[in-house]
Protein backbone atom coordinates (compact mmCIF):
# COMPACT_ATOMS: atom_id res chain seq x y z
CA UNK A 1 0.00 0.00 0.00
CA UNK A 2 1.13 3.46 -0.94
CA UNK A 3 2.30 5.72 1.98
CA UNK A 4 3.67 2.97 4.47
CA UNK A 5 6.57 2.45 5.60
CA UNK A 6 7.86 -1.20 3.99
CA UNK A 7 11.60 -1.45 4.20
CA UNK A 8 14.43 -0.42 6.49
CA UNK A 9 18.45 -0.30 5.56
CA UNK A 10 21.71 -0.09 7.98
CA UNK A 11 24.53 1.21 6.48
CA UNK A 12 27.86 0.51 8.52
CA UNK A 13 31.14 0.43 8.91
CA UNK A 14 31.21 -3.16 10.32
CA UNK A 15 28.50 -5.62 9.40
CA UNK A 16 30.06 -8.48 11.35
CA UNK A 17 29.86 -6.39 14.51
CA UNK A 18 26.44 -4.91 13.45
CA UNK A 19 24.95 -8.56 12.81
CA UNK A 20 26.49 -9.11 16.09
CA UNK A 21 24.37 -6.73 17.95
CA UNK A 22 21.39 -7.19 16.30
CA UNK A 23 21.10 -10.84 16.83
CA UNK A 24 22.12 -10.40 20.12
CA UNK A 25 19.69 -7.45 20.45
CA UNK A 26 16.71 -8.50 18.60
CA UNK A 27 17.28 -12.27 17.90
CA UNK A 28 17.78 -11.70 14.06
CA UNK A 29 19.49 -14.03 11.53
CA UNK A 30 21.07 -13.01 8.30
CA UNK A 31 21.45 -14.61 5.10
CA UNK A 32 23.78 -13.30 2.01
CA UNK A 33 21.43 -11.35 -0.71
CA UNK A 34 23.47 -11.62 -3.82
CA UNK A 35 24.20 -8.31 -5.35
CA UNK A 36 26.44 -7.70 -8.35
CA UNK A 37 28.36 -5.03 -6.98
CA UNK A 38 28.52 -5.67 -3.24
CA UNK A 39 27.88 -7.03 -0.51
CA UNK A 40 24.19 -6.96 1.26
CA UNK A 41 22.57 -8.81 4.31
CA UNK A 42 18.72 -9.60 4.46
CA UNK A 43 18.35 -9.31 8.72
CA UNK A 44 15.24 -12.01 9.54
CA UNK A 45 12.80 -11.93 12.20
CA UNK A 46 12.47 -14.64 14.61
CA UNK A 47 9.71 -16.15 12.82
CA UNK A 48 12.07 -15.49 9.46
CA UNK A 49 10.44 -12.95 8.06
CA UNK A 50 12.88 -10.46 6.26
CA UNK A 51 12.67 -7.44 8.06
CA UNK A 52 16.07 -5.03 7.31
CA UNK A 53 18.87 -4.68 5.23
CA UNK A 54 21.86 -3.88 6.17
CA UNK A 55 25.25 -3.54 3.82
CA UNK A 56 28.48 -1.66 4.19
CA UNK A 57 29.60 1.90 3.76
CA UNK A 58 32.04 2.27 1.36
CA UNK A 59 35.50 2.59 3.32
CA UNK A 60 36.56 5.94 1.01
CA UNK A 61 33.64 7.96 2.61
CA UNK A 62 35.03 9.59 5.39
CA UNK A 63 32.32 11.91 6.31
CA UNK A 64 29.32 9.75 6.39
CA UNK A 65 28.49 8.02 9.23
CA UNK A 66 26.68 4.46 10.05
CA UNK A 67 22.74 4.99 10.65
CA UNK A 68 19.33 3.92 9.03
CA UNK A 69 17.03 4.25 6.29
CA UNK A 70 13.81 3.82 5.88
CA UNK A 71 11.73 3.29 2.84
CA UNK A 72 8.07 4.00 2.03
CA UNK A 73 6.11 2.33 -0.47
CA UNK A 74 5.33 4.51 -3.62
CA UNK A 75 2.91 3.42 -6.53
CA UNK A 76 4.73 5.86 -8.69
CA UNK A 77 8.04 6.55 -8.16
CA UNK A 78 8.70 9.25 -10.84
CA UNK A 79 5.44 10.94 -10.13
CA UNK A 80 6.57 11.17 -6.30
CA UNK A 81 10.01 12.54 -7.13
CA UNK A 82 8.25 15.41 -8.86
CA UNK A 83 6.41 15.86 -5.69
CA UNK A 84 9.40 15.57 -3.80
CA UNK A 85 10.77 18.98 -5.85
CA UNK A 86 8.21 20.51 -6.35
CA UNK A 87 7.33 20.63 -2.64
CA UNK A 88 10.80 21.98 -2.16
CA UNK A 89 13.15 18.98 -1.34
CA UNK A 90 15.77 17.15 -3.53
CA UNK A 91 16.18 14.03 -4.80
CA UNK A 92 19.60 12.98 -3.41
CA UNK A 93 19.72 9.07 -5.42
CA UNK A 94 17.99 9.36 -8.52
CA UNK A 95 15.65 5.81 -8.88
CA UNK A 96 17.59 2.44 -9.25
CA UNK A 97 16.41 -0.82 -10.24
CA UNK A 98 17.37 -3.57 -8.09
CA UNK A 99 16.24 -7.06 -9.99
CA UNK A 100 13.52 -8.95 -8.59
CA UNK A 101 13.13 -6.43 -5.93
CA UNK A 102 11.90 -2.76 -7.76
CA UNK A 103 12.80 0.92 -7.87
CA UNK A 104 14.61 2.72 -5.45
CA UNK A 105 15.25 6.20 -4.73
CA UNK A 106 16.22 8.60 -1.72
CA UNK A 107 15.18 12.46 -1.08
CA UNK A 108 15.28 14.57 1.03
CA UNK A 109 12.45 16.94 2.45
CA UNK A 110 12.49 20.46 2.85
CA UNK A 111 14.06 20.41 5.87
CA UNK A 112 16.87 18.31 5.16
CA UNK A 113 15.14 14.55 6.71
CA UNK A 114 16.15 11.87 4.42
CA UNK A 115 13.71 8.91 3.37
CA UNK A 116 13.75 6.52 0.85
CA UNK A 117 11.05 5.40 -1.77
CA UNK A 118 10.35 2.23 -3.22
CA UNK A 119 8.11 0.91 -5.80
CA UNK A 120 8.42 -2.81 -5.01
CA UNK A 121 8.11 -5.07 -7.96
CA UNK A 122 6.49 -8.13 -5.82
CA UNK A 123 7.95 -7.50 -1.96
CA UNK A 124 10.38 -6.65 0.08
CA UNK A 125 13.82 -8.64 -1.13
CA UNK A 126 14.09 -12.14 0.11
CA UNK A 127 17.41 -14.16 0.32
Amino acid sequence: MSGKFNWNELMTDDINRAKAFYGQALGWTFELFPMPDGEYWIAKAADGTPTAGLMPMDPEDKESQPGWLSYVQVEDLDGRLNAVRSGGGNVLQEPLDIPNVGRIAVVEDSSGAVLGFMMTATAPPTA
